[in-house]
């Protein structure tokens, strides 16, 4: 990813907020260890601000998608209050293992952090922080190595690791997530099937809403196509 790059997948720009399309495999933000991350690349997007833009929410390392993020005090502010108080609409699409027995519904399933020896990890738990998410089947596909469905998922609640521990729950992991349920006989992809589809922010008193979308990336067009969809370009 090189600072042009990153200019080339700006979805929304305005005085307060930018949006970009998130590439799976880069972490938002340097980790214990170092490495690559998106931050360090924030200057590219300062448009004649005198400072770097700063993350509003986060994404996974491997989810792909629509990222929200706030130019100033301001708009960081703003944003905060808008995501806090659950105003900020988010879509995400996933192929998942299998097929969920209703084709619509709402998970409802608390969340709890545990933290072992070999890492941390979220798992349902009544003990755990309030978590819901609605999803929609929008395709399915059959094949010998076993059904796998392309779900819309809409997170009603911001917590960590959210769509994936719910997925699991519904007995339908997100393809290539090795940490909630590996999708075992759907051709075991290394890559987590997980995109931010589309954000919609309302910003601005008094306005429409902001909304942006970004396509799928390259690595889940196979899997969704055998589900069903179809690029509109």
């Amino acid at each position: 990813m090189t600072p042009e790059e990153l200019q080339r997948r700006v979805l929304h720009c305005d005085a307060l907020m930018i949006i970009i399309d998130k590439p799976a495999g880069l972490p938002v933000h340097m980790g214990p260890g170092g490495g690559r991350n998106l931050e360090a690349l924030f200057h590219a997007l300062r448009f004649g601000h005198k400072q770097n833009p700063a993350l509003a929410h986060r994404l996974d390392r491997e989810t792909s998608g629509c990222l929200v993020l706030g130019r100033n005090r301001k708009g960081l502010a703003r944003l905060g209050r808008l995501f806090q108080a659950g105003q900020v609409e988010k879509i995400y699409w996933a192929v998942v293992a299998g097929r969920p027995k209703a084709d619509e519904g709402r998970v409802e399933q608390p969340l709890k952090k545990i933290v072992r020896k070999d890492g941390w990890r979220m798992i349902v738990d009544a003990k755990g922080q309030k978590a819901m998410t609605d999803y929609r089947v929008l395709g399915v596909a059959s094949g010998t190595g076993g059904d796998m469905s392309w779900v819309e998922f809409r997170p009603l609640t911001g917590r960590t690791h959210q769509i994936r521990v719910h997925a699991a729950h519904l007995g339908c992991p997100v393809l290539g997530d090795d940490q909630y349920g590996h999708a075992a006989g759907v051709n075991r992809p290394d890559r987590l099937h997980l995109h931010s589809r589309a954000v919609i922010v309302p910003l601005y008193a008094g306005k429409p809403p902001i909304a942006a979308t970004a396509d799928p990336p390259a690595h889940m067009r196979a899997m969704l196509t055998k589900c069903g969809w179809k690029p509109t370009t």
